[in-house]
């Protein structure tokens, strides 16, 4: 049981980190955040979300259970957006003006924690 609570404080740890360079007033100040680091280096964008990574590593070691591959689906799904926003806005500038008001509009201090509000629990049930 010791283990678990272990692997849970690390992936928590990991998911502070995320949060913590990604984290901004607004949705736009986030995506800005992100994409510093996705324009200085893919790999570097990519290395900075080791919370995906780790939960690759849960994945194999509980033998594949659903919730921990819900984790991985939704981070899968959540990077991809990611890079797909960041392209459409910085790069192609392709964005609808409603999309962009609303990544201007301030954000509750806790949104940049939902992912560890949300995640840490489903780790918790995929690894007992």
């Amino acid at each position: 049981m010791n283990d678990i609570y272990t692997l849970i404080l690390i992936y928590i740890f990991l998911e502070l980190f995320e949060t913590q360079w990604q984290k901004a007033d607004t949705l736009m100040g986030m995506l800005q955040n992100m994409y510093e680091r996705y324009r200085q280096n893919i790999i570097l964008f990519l290395l900075l979300h080791p919370g995906f990574y780790f939960t690759i590593y849960l994945a194999i070691i509980t033998d594949y259970r659903a919730e921990i591959l819900l984790v991985l689906f939704i981070k899968i799904l959540d990077i991809a957006t990611k890079i797909i926003l960041m392209t459409k806005l910085f790069e192609k500038r392709e964005i609808s003006a409603e999309l962009l008001q609303m990544l201007h509009t301030p954000l509750n201090k806790a949104v940049p924690y939902t992912g560890l509000f949300l995640y840490t629990p489903l780790i918790f049930l995929g690894l007992v």
